[in-house]
């Protein structure tokens, strides 16, 4: 299969970061559930924290100061479309920053911040001239009120379905998420499991640990996990992407899997690249991924790349697409499905 040199990019993984004017959009009845923001008395003046039932995460921990103050809090559409043209950049997906942790236990409170952040990110689109497409968060304590908002984030330029590597003490592969997996198929959206977590007993666990058992394992395990349970064949209509955990582990899954399977799973499943277009993943590459050996394992036809427009963490790198071409990691036919073909397809663009 032969693909001509992308000319149009497509940033696979981008981020707003939230502001009190995210909750600007919440109904009057929920006022009384907004976030709070509090100051430190003492410590840096721009030290300022999220404070919702009684638990306080810094607001400005992981947010990349290269990245426009306006653009990357989409305050100023045109800002952020100013600088994307700047770094050659069509399309940015759009995913959020504070709901990368677990934020309540209560099902109107998990609503009322999806539904005020959705309502946002519709308004971000229709000033975005089509190029601002983002990922639709479902409130999941509500079945039918996450359906109702996968619904209207697909009318409103949704191109994902948001979804962390575990959520309320369940796995993915959950029967309890069939309904939105199902819901999510039927809309052509496709599942986007980012680097995150959902479980406020894991974060508990793992917060101090600099980021990689907290946000990134679940979503690797989140791989293995729905593989194993053959959750992609109950919908085989559906896409499924694995966001901001790089790509070099899928050696590793792979031949864990292959293990796992041969001991403890009856049956069998598809293998490597076949796995992974007979199973529709998506996984998000890193420019400091040996990509040749990725792509040796998995093909070319499954990644994605992105630069976590907006965040300071490991995996933020505002050049990243023209890098991964500067730097010859993967030959141009393989840079054209990473940086348009791919992405293209797997948010049904």
């Amino acid at each position: 299969m032969t693909t001509a040199v992308a000319t149009r990019v497509i940033d696979a993984d981008c981020h707003v970061i939230e502001t009190p004017r995210t909750f600007d959009y919440m109904r009057e009845e929920d006022e009384k559930l907004k976030p709070v923001v509090l100051v430190r008395e003492e410590g840096a003046n721009d030290e300022k924290y999220w404070f919702l039932e009684g638990r306080a995460w810094r607001m400005n921990q992981n947010v990349g100061p290269e990245f426009p103050t306006a653009a990357r809090e989409a305050a100023d559409i045109q800002a952020r479309l100013a600088h994307m043209d700047e770094l050659g950049v069509d399309t940015h997906i759009l995913y959020p920053t504070m709901f990368l942790r677990p934020l309540t236990r209560h099902a109107d409170t998990d609503y009322a911040l999806s539904r005020a952040y959705n309502r946002w990110l519709a308004d971000v689109w229709a000033q975005g001239g089509g190029r601002l497409r983002w990922a639709v968060i479902p409130p999941l304590m509500s079945i039918d009120k996450a359906i109702e908002e996968i619904n209207i984030g697909k009318e409103h330029g949704a191109c994902a379905v948001f979804f962390r590597g575990h959520e309320q003490g369940m796995l993915l592969s959950d029967s309890y998420f069939h309904p939105i997996y199902a819901e999510a198929q039927r809309l052509d959206l496709p599942i986007a499991v980012h680097a995150a977590t959902g479980d406020f007993a894991a974060m508990d666990l793992n917060d101090r640990s600099f980021g990689l058992p907290t946000f990134k394992f679940p979503t690797v395990g989140a791989f293995s996990d729905l593989v194993l349970h053959k959750t992609p064949e109950k919908f085989p209509d559906l896409r499924w992407a694995f966001i901001e955990v790089t790509s070099q582990w899928l050696p590793y899954v792979l031949n864990d899997l292959v293990l796992r399977n041969r001991k403890l799973v009856p049956g069998s499943y598809p293998r490597d690249a076949q796995l992974m277009e007979e199973y529709r993943l998506y996984v998000g590459c890193q420019t400091i991924d040996d990509l040749a050996y990725v792509v040796d394992r998995v093909g070319d036809d499954h990644l994605v790349i992105g630069t976590d427009y907006g965040h300071a963490d490991t995996t933020a790198e505002m050049n990243a697409l023209s890098k991964v071409r500067d730097e010859g990691k993967a030959s141009e036919a393989s840079l054209a499905k990473f940086l348009y073909d791919n992405p293209k397809r797997l948010y049904g663009l």
